[in-house]
């Protein structure tokens, strides 16, 4: 295995300019000087710096809850976990009770952080919270999607059946459940 460098330096940025943006993202052209003289362009998304949660909600000990939604980037209805961006002033765990709500109709007693992961950080800066939700209760608050989501209960033994859909692919959902799947066996 090899050695971590934690002293290594971070490239010099010598210019950054937007090259498109939408309602949602930026796209930077970034120049960049590595340590040992290499020069480098690169491009990189940018979008909401306060983050995104995603939540595994579990109905009871042994069901967890999924939600199906259109997926724009398939042209697809997908299964996976609620999610959504975090608001200005909400903490990660406010905004997944809030999503949780939204999206399922289920508000939790009981919030855990299990970690914190980056979609493709070689090139979007996006980071999202991923929380368990517990001790769930029927609450409901308007979100902003354009139809109904289905709220699909899904029991635990059947998560290999749930890996093998061809609707389950979404790589923050699957790395989810499986951190979800480690946090159980720890409790």
């Amino acid at each position: 295995m090899g050695k971590i460098d934690p002293n290594k330096p971070l490239p010099q940025i010598h210019s950054r300019e937007v090259v498109a943006k939408s309602r949602l993202f930026a796209v930077e052209s970034v120049d960049l000087e590595f340590s040992n003289g290499a020069t480098r362009q690169f491009e990189r998304m940018t979008g909401n710096h306060r983050g995104a949660v995603m939540i595994v909600p579990m109905y009871d000990p042994e069901t967890l809850i999924l939600i199906r939604e259109y997926a724009a980037g398939t042209h697809s209805y997908q299964l996976g976990f609620p999610k959504g961006l975090i608001d200005a002033g909400e903490t990660a765990l406010e905004a997944a009770n809030r999503e949780l709500q939204e999206e399922a109709g289920f508000a939790a007693r009981s919030l855990s952080e299990l970690h914190k992961v980056s979609m493709a950080p070689t090139f979007f800066n996006a980071s999202m919270t991923i929380v368990i939700a517990q001790d769930l209760y029927p609450q409901q608050l308007e979100g902003d999607e354009p139809e109904p989501l289905e709220v699909i209960h899904w029991p635990l033994s059947e998560v290999d059946a749930l890996l093998a859909r061809d609707d389950f692919i979404e790589a923050r959902s699957i790395a989810a459940l499986l951190l979800a799947q480690k946090w159980f066996k720890e409790q």
